[in-house]
């Protein structure tokens, strides 16, 4: 059957390349083919004229039909097998067919089943192309909708009506959760992406308002298309939709991150073009991206310059000396305060809280507590945000006993500390190991029902599970996950990769089963940390059995983890046990190289 298949092939490629054989040696390659493989095709010195001509879309359909791969097995990583399973030539390479796992055997399976069903319809194709009808295959069944719209892109079609049909045969019930996906993932590129924006808006479920163009536009100016950005501004315009704060905003920071800084001001100077004048809105907004950015000697230029042509409110002093608050320049900040002053401006507690965090950042927490202390005596009654940069300042200088006295301060005067006074605060105490202080005060941030992030979690977790047991990172872990706060995949690793550690084999499964039914998979990382536990506390059989799940689902484990329950079960004398497992790893890992080597060749299988 093979040899019908590398017949197929080679009357395809004679039909096309006919000098050459369309058959390369391998050195994973189990077709039986002759000694000296260049003798199958022999270049004539008058290669004879074919009589008759294969169409390449019948090539490619019978291709994708040989070559089909199974939804339920599109995430297994070896696709590289032999596909003749009982080649008597290429018997060292394989496994028996009771070791081999039914879906490492698609690939041969579908050859033979196929070869002798395509024949006939190539020989009817072939006698009359025209009125042989093109079946409709569902190929991309376990792609995603966004990777469906996406993959319309990659067949290079020509032409907006051509791919406008392809994008509407997806037959993808599109929605702006689906348009954001598309346009934010992938490779398209910037005229790729406004095609597509063009046709979506145009469907039923799009809704064409200010929303759905900054999704395209963040995620043009993301990958710095900035000429088709504009063109959407001007599409903007000529449709009547017209732009606010928020868009000026994600064009202006679009080209301040990327360091066309002189762009984002000339962007401003022509704010008349798409229908938006320059207000101190727009001036605030431009100036917030450079700060932002630490472009603060540009903010302030373009300040000075705009001054008595845009009348400045307290929010544009604000943005102004929040910048150089960052870079601890007490002197600027204390001169743009004198002129907030002289125009009529009274600093506000955002003020007073960017100065007292440029003090702090000057080294001069002495100063900033004086002027802490006068606040209420300036008619400004401090609030989460003032508190907020004392405690950083403390921080800062290491003195977390000053932090506590402040969030107590706080608590005292009912005024309500914020996610960024616990993020810092249990951060800072972690750092310095305090630990029960941490756990203390992150069960009263849960209480006051704040309820922390992902990310946030995760930053706790981490420095927790780098010394001592892992008793406050479970208990960090369990609290958060009571409350509903969604665990990440590192923060699962980091735990398994402690308790595995220190041998604590049953909590080491119980996080396993609770990461798998929060929707993550395992890969071989979390396997070796389970399997490291089980070695730790010498339960060798399960161990066997988590690697041998772990090789079943196409993962390869690492030298050391094999070489320690190897040495394991060597030592408890369970050799034969070992012998088995090492025939297994042997070859799991002559098909990972084999994998790797295709990957390596550009063979994507």
């Amino acid at each position: 059957m093979a040899a019908r298949f590398v017949g197929f092939l080679s009357l395809v490629n004679r039909t096309r390349y006919f000098p050459f054989s369309s058959i390369s040696i391998s050195p994973f390659s189990s077709l039986d083919l002759p000694s000296n493989h260049l003798e199958l095709e022999k270049p004539s010195q008058k290669p004879p004229k074919p009589s008759h001509r294969i169409d390449e879309q019948f090539v490619l359909l019978e291709l994708s039909d040989l070559l089909r791969i199974d939804a339920e097995t599109s995430n297994d990583r070896r696709f590289l097998e032999n596909p003749i399973k009982n080649h008597a030539g290429s018997s060292n390479l394989l496994l028996n067919d009771a070791e081999i796992p039914s879906h490492l055997q698609f690939i041969g399976d579908s050859v033979e089943r196929c070869v002798d069903a395509k024949t006939s319809n190539y020989r009817q194709f072939v006698e009359n192309p025209a009125k042989t009808p093109v079946v409709s295959r569902e190929m991309d069944g376990f792609l995603s909708p966004a990777e469906k719209l996406r993959g319309v892109f990659l067949q290079k079609l020509k032409g907006r009506a051509m791919i406008e049909s392809s994008l509407s045969a997806t037959s993808v019930d599109l929605t702006v959760e689906i348009v954001a996906e598309v346009v934010n993932r992938g490779n398209l590129g910037g005229q790729a992406m406004v095609l597509f924006f063009n046709w979506a808006v145009r469907q039923p479920k799009v809704v064409k308002d200010l929303e759905t163009f900054h999704t395209i536009l963040k995620a043009l100016g993301r990958r710095k298309f900035f000429n088709h950005m504009e063109e959407v501004l001007y599409r903007m315009k000529n449709e009547g939709t017209e732009i606010n704060d928020v868009t000026i905003s994600i064009v202006m920071d679009s080209f301040v991150r990327a360091r066309r800084v002189a762009k984002a001001v000339q962007f401003f100077e022509r704010l008349g073009e798409f229908g938006k004048d320059c207000d101190c809105e727009s001036l605030n907004a431009l100036l917030k991206c450079l700060c932002q950015r630490s472009h603060v000697g540009t903010a302030n230029s373009i300040f000075n310059a705009m001054k008595g042509k845009v009348a400045f409110n307290r929010m544009t002093y604000n943005i102004v000396i929040g910048g150089w608050s960052k870079l601890g320049r007490v002197g600027e900040i204390e001169r743009n305060l004198k002129m907030m002053i002289a125009d009529g401006l009274n600093p506000d507690c955002l003020t007073f809280s960017y100065l007292l965090e440029g003090l702090g950042r000057a080294g001069r927490v002495d100063d900033a507590v004086a002027v802490f202390e006068k606040l209420e005596e300036k008619g400004c009654i401090p609030d989460t945000i003032t508190y907020n940069a004392m405690i950083c300042n403390f921080i800062s200088i290491g003195d977390l006993d000053e932090c506590v006295k402040y969030y107590e301060g706080m608590l005292q005067k009912n005024i309500v500390p914020d996610m960024d006074t616990y993020t810092r605060m249990i951060g800072s105490f972690i750092k310095v190991r305090r630990v029960a202080d941490a756990l203390e005060m992150f069960d009263e941030m849960l209480g006051r029902g704040i309820l922390p992030s992902t990310g946030t979690v995760t930053s706790f977790i981490e420095p927790l599970c780098s010394f001592g047991p892992p008793y406050a990172a479970m208990m960090i872990y369990k609290n958060a996950k009571k409350v509903g706060c969604r665990i990440s995949l590192k923060a699962y690793k980091l735990l398994l990769m402690r308790l595995s550690r220190f041998g604590k084999c049953g909590m080491v499964l119980k996080v396993w089963e609770e990461m798998q039914d929060s929707g993550f998979s395992s890969d071989m990382e979390v396997y070796e940390y389970v399997i490291n536990g089980l070695c730790n506390i010498g339960q060798l059989e399960n161990a066997v059995l988590v690697m041998e799940d772990a090789m079943h689902k196409g993962f390869c484990p690492s030298k050391v983890i094999y070489s320690k329950l190897n040495n394991k079960l060597l030592n408890a004398n369970k050799v034969e046990r070992a012998y088995k497992l090492f025939l297994k790893v042997k070859n799991v890992r002559r098909y990972e190289n084999a994998w790797k080597y295709s990957r390596a060749n550009g063979w994507h299988f």
